[in-house]
């Protein structure tokens, strides 16, 4: 049995709060947006939160973990779609297998509205999911998803609804290997 929290919290442990990431992922869309403790568990980073200092931190065993292991790679996925679908994203393959996320047009007009607002706390989530999808290993998804942020979104109905510093971070976020 592992020691690292994360690692135990996407093999069906519980985070702080008693929680499992499966009944996390199974909240409706209001209560994702309301509740801010629970994205540092379920897209950790190398980085202390200052909204949840307590959540656990990406270690060199935790990337390790998530490296060797397909079903926890395959569950950050499951949480990664869930999360796109909040933000009325789609993720997709194409026939070659490459990996694209863009504006899910059956979701957008619906959720768009609840984050592209200048400021609002969803721009640092989705820095935090980059974040999360580059050091745990899903190097692609965390490309595609910058794409669609940088291209997709910032260049379409978010222009002039996030800020510059937002796209800043968002380019910023997978450090060298941004597009």
């Amino acid at each position: 049995m592992t020691t690292d929290s994360i690692v135990s919290f996407y093999s069906g442990g519980r985070d702080d709060h008693n929680r499992t990431l499966e009944a996390i992922l199974a909240w409706p869309d209001d209560r994702l947006e309301g509740v801010h403790d629970y994205i540092q568990w379920v897209f950790p980073t190398d980085v202390p939160s200052g909204v949840n200092p307590f959540a656990p931190l990406v270690t060199q065993q935790t990337a390790e973990a998530f490296a060797s292991s397909a079903e926890l790679r395959d569950r950050l996925r499951h949480a990664l779609d869930r999360m796109l679908s909040f933000y009325g994203l789609k993720r997709s393959s194409t026939a070659k297998g490459d990996v694209v996320i863009a504006i899910d047009v059956s979701r957008f007009a619906e959720r768009g509205p609840n984050w592209l607002r200048p400021g609002n706390h969803n721009h640092l989530r989705l820095t935090r999911i980059l974040q999360c999808l580059w050091i745990l290993g899903l190097r692609a998804e965390a490309q595609a998803l910058q794409r669609c942020l940088l291209i997709d979104v910032y260049e379409g109905p978010g222009r002039s609804r996030i800020a510059r510093d937002t796209w800043a971070f968002w380019k910023n976020a997978l450090g060298s290997s941004a597009i």
